[in-house]
């Protein structure tokens, strides 16, 4: 009983950590194309929600 807990305990973590990662993967990316282009509004944007989601 308890082993099945820390089993999808351990899940859990390894999706969470999975998760954090995609989205910080894609914040980069979106921040790459933003410089790029020299859109500073929206670069300052998304390092407003790297922030928020304390991704930077």
């Amino acid at each position: 009983m308890f082993g099945l807990n820390k089993n999808l305990r351990k899940k859990v973590t390894r999706t969470a950590a999975t998760h954090r990662d995609s989205l910080r993967k894609n914040l980069e990316h979106r921040l790459e194309l933003a410089r790029a282009n020299g859109n500073e509004t929206l670069v300052r944007k998304l390092e407003a929600e790297a922030n928020y989601l304390r991704l930077d």
